[in-house]
C-alpha cells in the first residue's frame, strides 16, 4: 500500500501545482524553459504513474474489503465509463461541442472515471486510488474554471459526433476484452470482456 500512496503523492502532487502553487510553477517554467520543464514534469509523472500501477497491483493481491458492493453497480459503472470516455475523446477530437461547452472535458472525464470505479469496487486500495483521483479532479476542475482559457475554434456537429464515436469505440474495446487485458478484471464477465 505504501508504493501506491507514494505514487499518488508524486503523480497527483505534480498535477496539483497549478492548484496550490501556480506562481511557483510559473517561475520554474520560466527558469527551466518550456522544453526542460515539460521533460522533467513528464518523467516524474511517469514514475508516479508507474508506482500507482505497481502499488495498486500489489494491494489487489491482499485486498482489504470495506463494504459489500451493491447489486448493479458494475452496470452503473459501465454507463458512467461510457460518459467518461466520450468526455476524454472530446478533449482530443477537434471542434466538438462538448469541449466548447465544458472547456475542461478531461478533468470531468477523470471525475466520472473515479466515481464509476468507486461505485463498482469495495477495497481499501480502491478507495485510496479512486477517492484520491476524484478529490483531485474536483479541486482541479474548480481551479481550472477560474483560469482564463484561450478561445477555441467554432464547434461542429462532425466534431461532436467524432468525439462520441471515438469514446464509444474505446468503451466497447474495454468492455469486450480490453479491460481484462489491461487490468485483469472483466467489467461485465457475462459479455466475454
Amino acid at each position: 500500500m505504501l508504493v501506491l500512496i507514494v505514487g499518488l503523492i508524486l503523480f497527483l502532487g505534480l498535477h496539483s501545482l497549478r492548484i496550490v502553487a501556480p506562481a511557483w510553477r510559473d517561475r520554474q517554467w520560466a527558469a527551466w524553459g518550456e522544453a526542460r520543464w515539460k521533460l522533467g514534469y513528464s518523467a516524474l509523472s511517469a514514475v508516479g504513474l508507474g508506482l500507482i500501477i505497481w502499488g495498486y497491483g500489489q494491494a489487489r493481491l491482499a485486498p482489504v474489503v470495506l463494504w459489500p458492493t451493491p447489486r448493479g453497480m458494475s452496470h452503473l459503472a459501465g454507463l458512467l465509463m461510457l460518459i467518461s470516455l466520450v468526455l476524454l475523446a472530446a478533449t482530443y477530437v477537434p471542434r466538438n461541442h462538448l469541449k466548447a461547452k465544458l472547456v475542461h472535458p478531461m478533468v470531468l472525464s477523470v471525475k466520472v472515471w473515479a466515481l464509476a470505479h468507486l461505485l463498482a469496487n469495495n477495497t481499501l486500495a480502491d478507495l485510496l486510488l479512486f477517492g484520491c483521483f476524484l478529490g483531485w479532479a474536483v479541486l482541479d476542475f474548480r481551479s481550472a474554471r477560474r483560469r482564463p482559457t484561450p478561445p477555441s475554434p467554432p464547434a461542429t456537429a462532425a466534431g461532436t459526433v467524432g468525439a462520441v464515436v471515438v469514446g464509444a469505440l474505446v468503451w466497447a474495446a474495454l468492455v469486450f476484452g480490453g479491460h481484462r487485458w489491461l487490468v485483469g478484471v472483466s467489467p461485465f464477465p457475462m459479455m466475454g470482456g
